[in-house]
């Protein structure tokens, strides 16, 4: 599932990324130029651990960028203006407006990933018959 979550969420980074420098108010979200950079920079990184890497690489990015979007998310209900300045909010158009739209996506993007990196495929289980022969479920 966490290969299949970086994929997913791999193109949605790129087509925000890019999509932010068209419309930087997408969604009431604050898109700079420096924000856009991170969601290009974050969807090559998935893309690449959702096609290329390990699962057990794929697992350890949607825990770490879980925990990243999901604090970030968290931060910027706490402390708008730290965030604010870490994705130079201010320099978006309408920068004006609430941060809680921007807050609301990480915290989303937090908990996919950590779901993603948490869920298990289910197992298949050896059952032995009268012949010696498996049969599986």
């Amino acid at each position: 599932m966490a290969r299949t979550i970086c994929k997913i969420l791999g193109v949605v980074f790129v087509l925000v990324g890019l999509l932010g420098y068209a419309a930087p108010d997408l969604m009431g979200m604050h898109l700079s130029g420096m924000h856009n950079i991170i969601h290009l920079i974050s969807g090559v990184l998935a893309l690449y651990f959702g096609f290329a890497a390990s699962l057990s690489a794929a697992r350890t990015f949607s825990i770490i960028f879980g925990i990243i979007y999901l604090l970030l998310g968290i931060l910027g209900f706490a402390s708008p203006n730290t965030v604010a300045a870490l994705i130079q909010a201010h320099q978006a158009p309408g920068a004006m407006g609430s941060m809680t739209p921007d807050n609301v996506v990480h915290i989303v993007l937090g908990i996919i990933f950590l779901a993603g990196a948490l869920a298990r495929a289910p197992h298949t289980t050896h059952i032995p018959t009268e012949g010696g022969h498996a049969a599986h479920p």
